[in-house]
């Protein structure tokens, strides 16, 4: 009974301070998809064992994922973008800041640099360690500046939608939600429809409203859903 008083810590009250601020100056608008993982299982599956064996951690959905979005900013120049004063700021590399439960005592973000220029076993390496030494309190000041979008990851959880708050002052910051075994209709190849049991998703999508419009947002999420469900990820791995 009673109550318990405890004092927020640090990396607590700057996470506070960081989400108030980004909230007060961003017009948060949210954009979601669900997507079919099937294509990637299907590369996925067969090297899971191998991959452990030869990298020392498993191969989870983020990496195809921070592949494709890598990708997609290519595409989508204004999404890679930081928002100034009066000013869109365009980046014409991509930091992708990964962020990383601290037990949950906190959250940090350090950033995969130069990802635009790794395939996606550097990017799954470079997120693997920098979590670890995340976690393990051995980050340099460099690992967490820089980041020109972010990814948030709750899949593990089970999540169905998590809206995340802009990681400031970038223009958008992507969800990875949780991945389940659902019926979905599939398109034979003589046309027809049949019923299957795929590996499904969401992926949700906050933007800064003051960067683009909803169409812009949209037109983004359709490019990383169909990277993700048509790539032949096998050439990956």
């Amino acid at each position: 009974m009673g109550d318990t008083i405890e004092p927020l810590n640090n990396i607590r009250r700057r996470t506070a301070e960081h989400m108030l601020m980004s909230k007060a100056v961003s017009p948060h608008a949210i954009t979601a998809v669900d997507v079919d993982y099937e294509n990637v299982e299907r590369a996925r599956r067969p090297l899971r064992e191998q991959f452990h064996d030869d990298e020392g951690f498993s191969l989870t959905y983020l990496p195809f994922i921070s592949r494709a979005v890598v990708d997609a900013l290519a595409d989508f120049p204004h999404m890679n973008a930081s928002v100034g004063e009066g000013e869109l700021i365009v980046h014409h590399y991509v930091n992708l800041s990964i962020a990383v439960d601290l037990e949950f005592q906190g959250l940090l973000a350090p950033v995969v640099k130069g990802a635009d220029g790794k395939r996606l076993r550097a990017i799954a390496r470079d997120i693997h360690d920098l979590a670890g030494r995340a976690r393990s309190k051995k980050l340099a000041p460099d690992d967490l500046s820089g980041g020109t979008f972010t990814l948030s990851n709750s899949g593990s959880f089970g999540t169905f939608m998590v809206v995340p708050i802009i990681n400031q002052p970038q223009a958008g910051i992507l969800s990875v939600d949780g991945v389940k075994r659902r019926p979905v209709v599939v398109v034979l190849p003589d046309g027809s429809e049949s019923i299957a049991i795929h590996s499904v998703g969401n992926l949700t999508l906050s933007w800064d409203h003051r960067a683009f419009d909803g169409a812009y947002a949209a037109a983004f999420m359709a490019r990383v859903k169909e990277i993700i469900e048509t790539r032949d990820w096998t050439t990956e791995l």
